[in-house]
């Protein structure tokens, strides 16, 4: 019988052509859209569709169309999901990857994979604590407090531990969003304040400090933060990197960094591992790595820190 290669999550998958109808629409349930692509004889016809409305159209089959298509396009991936969909639908439809029927997003779902996998990257260093009555994170930078919710589901609900949390933020718009979605999830383990990361004094002992794509030197301060407060253990994805760009000079390297993206490249290098070698001389175990694909963000280099309680130098 004839069949057709679909790409579908970023795999590539036979199907026999009297089934795809079927496999489109049982796949269909779980999304709020759809856009389906069929490519033949140098045209590409694309299909997108919703609850309310479908549309059709084509394009020549030109190399750029392809790209621009994939540039867009982000996929639930082929791995086993710290905080599940149909487990965790409550806290999922609140911060907004979920539909209110319980389809996902499409254009959350870039940010579903990059808070399921600081989860999972996260899970160890809590399980390294040890024995605590109960385990206090800080999120520096906070925003709309995405990633503070679903640790804080992960941590009660599947870790079966204690914990409070504490989201700081310069903007009072997103700390009062956070604050109603906490209430509305129930969620009174939480904190969220108004105020300068590098004046912040919490009031309770601080076990990890996270921070998430917080910009430029906002970063400097939830280390800094972090160091002050001794916290046992530090997760940190950087963003931009504006700091040193304009600050820095290396002649013998001048001729391979004379172009700006490659000055800039070398910045964001130069940045975190100045980073990772002050922690380290404050008694940081530091570990750097690569937290999610670079097709999703990337601002995707994750610095993760525990505390030895030992100050070394740094070579």
């Amino acid at each position: 019988m004839e069949s057709n290669t679909v790409n579908f999550n970023g795999k590539n998958e036979s199907i026999e052509i009297k089934a795809l109808p079927d496999f489109l629409s049982n796949q269909a349930l779980n999304y709020d859209s759809l856009e389906v692509v069929v490519e033949e004889r140098g045209l590409s016809t694309i299909l997108n569709a919703d609850s309310k409305n479908v549309k059709v159209k084509q394009v020549d089959n030109k190399s750029e169309d392809k790209d621009n298509n994939q540039s867009r396009t982000s996929h639930i991936l082929k791995r086993n999901y710290f905080v599940k969909i149909g487990e965790a639908d409550d806290l999922l439809k609140e911060i907004g990857i979920l539909t209110k029927e319980g389809k996902i997003k499409n254009d959350m779902i870039r940010k579903y994979n990059q808070i399921d996998h600081f989860v999972e990257l996260i899970d160890s260093m809590i399980d390294e604590l040890g024995d605590v009555d109960t385990i206090n994170i800080l999120d520096c930078g906070c925003g709309k407090s995405y990633l503070t919710f679903v640790l804080n589901y992960y941590i009660k609900e599947k870790k079966k531990k204690n914990c409070f949390f504490i989201g700081i933020d310069r903007s009072d718009k997103v700390i009062s969003a956070s604050e109603n979605i906490a209430k509305n999830l129930g969620y009174k383990n939480m904190k969220f304040v108004v105020g300068d990361i590098n004046n912040y004094e919490p009031d309770r002992r601080i076990d990890i400090v996270i921070s998430l794509h917080a910009c430029d030197i906002a970063t400097d301060m939830a280390l800094g933060l972090a160091v002050r407060t001794k916290a046992k253990a530090i997760m940190c994805v950087p963003c931009c990197h504006k700091e040193l760009l304009e600050q820095y000079r290396f002649d013998t390297m001048q001729p391979i960094i004379k172009h700006g993206i490659f000055k800039a490249r070398f910045a964001d290098t130069l940045t975190d591992g100045v980073r990772a070698l002050l922690l380290e001389t404050q008694g940081y175990k530091v570990s750097v790595v690569e937290y999610i694909s670079p097709l999703e963000t990337p601002k995707n280099l994750l610095i993760r820190q525990l505390r030895l309680g030992k100050r070394a130098k740094s070579q």
